[in-house]
């Protein structure tokens, strides 16, 4: 099967065509043909298997053969990263058709703010936007999305997980009821269903591949103690040939510090956290991107807000919480058909989240022997992991009159 069987106007396959597609990827193949006949669709697909392309495609495909002046199409997004990606997208697909698109997000200043309200009134068909700062464009009355055909939740279970289930649903009121509603999610918790049978009308279910890492995945454990961590990572960048890294860590804090002890090795580095303004975030993805940065540190945030082919090796720092945090970041490596390493520390208070990712997933990963030279590491934790809660001191009250139990 090719993108020529499904039969897209002329101008929307040359921008396929140069955007280099040529075999639909399952979820494309799957989703594609269901869109295009205008039903509602569930989507659960995990990260880098062409779900971008699964919802964009048909529906720039439906705008090319409708009126162009107005926005027919709004595509929500978890983060500003993932907005400004799809919107990148849009530009490269439907760079031959006229159609044209827009990222609405927040954490810029006046001006940019000024400049999306400015780009919405410029009769754009289509608005990719993270839910907080669509509603403040929709609070000012400049949005108008009476014409809506569709709407699209692209990661819809990071959406909620974030915490924008109000804001999504305060977005439908503003929508037309007679629409396509497309909803993609790499898990299929009980809330999404919630959240699909609310908003969606009789729709198709897709399923490819759930909560499971691409096959080219090599994943690799280390047990460590705290101490070994760093010069473990240290030892893993030196000796190993990896040109693009990723590392996660749990909390910006540490990302922070452990991008400042890579400097200090004379390693390339940036650390990517919240703390940053919106211009420097995208200038250490566009290096990255461009191959001029070789490492990045970072949250889970980064785990769904970076679209980079060609990332060989993910570490994470610090074992994720939540099991389905680990597919998505492994899910930065092996991406289109490639293949890539993903190594995980697990000191000894991981055991538990490692079993729950391993019993996602469904296979034991591998564990690999720690070099000799860090064997003989043992010692407090860094600084930057340091638990500074005092210890908890034992409360002392009156002895029953049998054993004189320490009542806490």
């Amino acid at each position: 099967m090719t993108f020529s069987d499904f039969n897209f106007n002329e101008q929307l396959m040359e921008g396929v065509s140069s955007m280099g597609f040529v075999t639909p990827t399952p979820i494309q193949a799957e989703a594609i043909p269901i869109i295009l006949k205008g039903q509602d669709i569930i989507a659960c697909a995990q990260t880098g298997t062409g779900k971008t392309g699964a919802y964009l495609l048909p529906v720039l495909e439906h705008i090319s053969s409708t009126n162009k002046h107005q926005i027919s199409t709004l595509i929500l997004a978890p983060t500003r990263e993932l907005a400004q990606q799809i919107d990148q997208q849009v530009e490269g697909l439907a760079y031959f058709t006229g159609i044209s698109s827009i990222a609405v997000f927040g954490g810029g200043d006046g001006i940019a703010y000024e400049q999306q309200r400015r780009g919405i009134q410029n009769d754009v068909n289509i608005i990719v936007a993270t839910p907080g700062r669509l509603i403040a464009h929709l609070n000012s009355g400049i949005v108008k999305l009476n014409h809506l055909s569709h709407l699209i939740l692209d990661e819809a279970d990071r959406m909620l997980d974030m915490g924008f289930y109000d804001d999504i649903m305060k977005i439908v009121s503003y929508l037309p009821k007679k629409r396509q509603t497309l909803m993609f999610s790499a898990t299929m918790p009980g809330r999404i269903r919630t959240l699909a049978k609310t908003i969606l009308h009789n729709p198709h279910q897709v399923n490819i591949a759930m909560s499971q890492p691409a096959v080219g995945i090599d994943q690799q454990i280390y047990r460590v103690h705290d101490a070994q961590k760093t010069p473990l990572l240290l030892t893993l960048l030196k000796t190993g040939s990896y040109k693009s890294v990723i590392i996660f860590a749990s909390r910006k804090e540490i990302v922070k510090s452990l991008a400042k002890e890579l400097k200090s090795a004379r390693m390339k580095v940036s650390a990517f956290h919240s703390d940053l303004e919106q211009k420097e975030r995208e200038e250490i993805l566009l290096e990255f991107k461009n191959k001029e940065l070789p490492v990045i540190v970072g949250t889970d945030a980064l785990s769904r807000g970076i679209d980079v082919e060609g990332i060989d090796l993910v570490i994470n720092y610090d074992v994720p919480g939540d099991p389905e945090d680990y597919v998505h970041r492994v899910g930065r490596t092996a991406r289109a058909e490639t293949t890539g390493t993903a190594i995980t520390f697990v000191n000894h208070r991981d055991e538990r989240r490692l079993k729950s990712i391993e019993q996602l997933i469904e296979k034991p990963i591998r564990l690999m022997e720690l070099p000799d030279e860090l064997k003989g590491i043992e010692g407090p934790r860094p600084e930057h992991q340091t638990d500074r809660r005092p210890p908890r001191k034992k409360q002392w009250g009156r002895r029953n009159n049998s054993k004189g139990k320490a009542q806490q």
